[in-house]
């Protein structure tokens, strides 16, 4: 047979999913490695979506989307963070963050551009932008300066074929949220080499100390903004994201998404123009309760002798576990087989992550003091 696409047979398959495969076939598991929350879809989001299914809204939209919707996101980010966008011509729909992701690096990336990607980061900066021809350059974060992005690293990394950068805030795995003399330096780094700069987002709305800082804010004309409702708002399963982009970004964007996806679901767009429509109660209620986990679990961390840093956002823990005097990979499969509890493994996030775990906390709070208590045990048997 003739040989497959050499990238995509050289990708290696997600670090993520390996030690869930095992979990599912084991008794009594905690997991605290699903990047999902735990809640369900606010109820009136739902019932938006029967509404939805009830009244015949199955067609497709336009391919950028349903117009109302894509007006709730502008405005939405205009007045959360000053952010302007025009909804007509420099936002469109996607199938999830993910599918957004895609577009944009498929759009940006000539055969041979690199994207420079601080790490640890979300598994899938780095192949999507293989996946669209690109080569990844991994610049390394660090957590005893809070995973914050170091300008001067990043301009190390900087060639003549440096095309983009590419980060997340808040960050999957660390819980990292940029500070905003991080995200000023990276701006003028992407002026002084005419660079864009690819913000995800997703995680805008779970913030905790601090304010999120918007990128779209600093330098609109060369930033692309990837977000949607998948975390803030409960609605993973529904699978709808979104692109802000200067026009001509987001108009290329909408030609790949027309011949690849054609739309995101007609009914899940009208479930989330109720999620911009209604009040911010259900999400208010979630990251606090998000917060008030967080608190319980870094400081139960931290008391039976895992070091963490403090997340700023998200809903991942990041504690290091170079006492144990066990690499990631070992700790995690371990701790599984002798304690059964899941937890990810940080090389799988980067060469920065090796020496850590990412913990999820949007599990109940029961079950992270039992996580917690198990963990302890596999510790102290070590």
């Amino acid at each position: 047979m003739r040989p497959l696409n050499p990238v995509i047979a050289a990708c290696p398959p997600s670090g993520i999913r390996r030690f869930f495969d095992i979990a599912a076939e084991m008794d009594d598991v905690i997991s605290l490695g699903v990047g999902e929350p735990d809640f369900v879809t606010p109820w009136r989001i739902r019932e938006a979506g029967i509404y939805a299914l009830e009244h015949g809204y199955t067609t497709y939209t336009s391919n950028a989307g349903l117009p109302r919707l894509r007006e709730l996101i502008c405005d939405d980010l205009a007045t959360r963070y000053g952010a302007t966008y025009d909804p007509r011509e420099e936002c469109l729909i996607t199938t999830g963050v993910s599918e957004g992701l895609d577009l944009v690096l498929r759009v940006l990336l000539e055969p041979g551009d690199e994207v420079i990607v601080p790490e640890p980061c979300y598994v899938a900066y780095e192949p999507c932008v293989g996946f669209a021809g690109g080569t990844p350059v991994r610049v390394p974060t660090r957590w005893e300066d809070d995973f914050a992005i170091d300008a001067d690293v990043v301009a190390a990394a900087i060639t003549p074929r440096t095309k983009a950068i590419l980060i997340g805030s808040p960050a999957n795995p660390t819980g990292a949220v940029q500070p905003r003399a991080a995200l000023d330096a990276l701006v003028r780094l992407a002026r002084e080499h005419d660079l864009y700069l690819v913000s995800d987002e997703i995680y805008d709305r779970l913030t905790y100390d601090g304010a999120h800082t918007c990128l779209g804010t600093l330098a609109p004309e060369r930033t692309v903004l990837l977000g949607g409702f998948s975390k803030a708002h409960a609605m993973t399963g529904w699978r709808v994201g979104w692109i802000c982009a200067p026009q001509a970004v987001a108009e290329l964007c909408v030609r790949v998404h027309q011949y690849t996806m054609l739309c995101a679901p007609h009914v899940s767009q009208l479930a989330a123009v109720e999620a911009l429509s209604g009040p911010d109660d259900d999400v208010d209620a979630m990251v606090a309760d998000y917060d008030r986990r967080r608190r319980v679990f870094v400081k139960g961390l931290r008391e039976i002798g895992l070091d963490c840093p403090e997340p700023g956002g998200a809903f991942y823990a990041f504690p290091s576990i170079r006492s144990s005097g066990l690499d990631s990979e070992t700790f995690a499969e371990r701790l599984l087989h002798a304690e059964s509890v899941a937890v990810v493994p940080g090389n799988v996030f980067g060469p920065s992550g090796e020496g850590h775990i990412r913990c999820s906390y949007a599990t109940a709070l029961p079950q992270l003091e039992e996580a917690l208590v198990r963990i302890a045990r596999f510790l102290n048997a070590g």
